[in-house]
């Protein structure tokens, strides 16, 4: 049996999130939580792409919870909201019989056009989210998207890519920060594929679903990610933000000072959430 633990991804509202509730679960079902951090396999999007890492720097979950919560943090505003970022997935959705790679292609082509910071001040910031830079012992995969091709593109610890770039990479939010140059390529957020990419986890028996949004959130795709999910092949629990979760986010989950309130109100969540994964990772 291969376990998947799937982080979707989120902005810094999601990051804060999927941490608090993976301590929530520890702190009422600490052999579930153990299950989690072991997973065969950890798939990171975007937000998802930042917790998978810290997951593997050997921190416990109340330690990372804990980062969360400090007063001050390296994080900074990209002055974006998420208006904004969706009117470029409108944009590209009115491209006439094209496929889904040609409308990334396109939103790759508005993002790297766009003024944002530069490639070196984004990256430290990723660099201060991560308590380790080495690629964490158990599979872990990152996506993003090529910016040019709009193909998504998967990094793991063999695809020769620095861990904090591959991070950066996943987490680069076209708009609002700048496309993550690796090698002759750019790369983009792998959450304007999907938030989830539950085919990346399509070789495990079972996931959990870590999902920063409420599950009837708007898709600019076709298969929005509770569909996606609930086609996965193999047996799945996904944990959906719940109302007090979606409240703490604010209206742009891209702006830090949404961090504490979403990591506290995540932890609350795990709690809640803590029996029914216990008992999904028991059968």
């Amino acid at each position: 049996m291969t376990r998947a633990l799937v982080l979707a991804g989120g902005g810094i509202a999601g990051i804060a999130w999927e941490t608090g509730v993976l301590a929530g679960i520890a702190d009422v079902a600490p052999a579930a939580a153990t299950a989690l951090l072991t997973a065969d396999v950890l798939v990171g999007t975007s937000a998802g792409a930042t917790v998978a890492a810290q997951l593997g720097s050997g921190l416990s979950p109340a330690e990372l919870f804990a980062r969360q919560l400090a007063a001050t943090s390296a994080e900074i505003d990209s002055g974006v909201d998420v208006d904004t970022i969706a009117g470029m997935f409108l944009s590209a959705l009115t491209i006439p019989d094209a496929t889904k790679a040609q409308r990334l292609a396109r939103i790759g082509e508005v993002a790297a056009a766009t003024p944002t910071v530069s490639e070196p001040v984004r990256r430290a910031v990723i660099a201060a989210r991560l308590p380790s830079h080495d690629w964490p012992a158990r599979t872990t995969r990152l996506t993003a998207v090529d910016v040019a091709s709009g193909e998504l593109v998967v990094f793991d610890a063999t695809s020769g890519v620095d861990l904090v770039d591959a991070v950066a990479a996943s987490c680069a939010v076209p708009g609002a920060w700048p496309p993550v140059t690796i090698g002759d390529r750019r790369y983009m957020d792998g959450g304007v594929a999907s938030s989830v990419n539950m085919a990346v986890a399509a070789d495990c028996d079972r996931a959990v679903v870590l999902v920063p949004s409420g599950a009837d959130a708007p898709s600019p795709w076709p298969v929005g990610t509770a569909a996606e999910i609930a086609a996965f092949d193999g047996a799945c629990a996904a944990v959906f933000a719940d109302a007090e979760a979606l409240a703490a986010f604010g209206t742009n989950p891209l702006n830090p000072a949404c961090r504490i309130p979403s990591a506290r109100a995540g932890r609350a969540q795990g709690r809640r959430e803590a029996a029914r994964i216990a008992e999904f990772l028991g059968g």
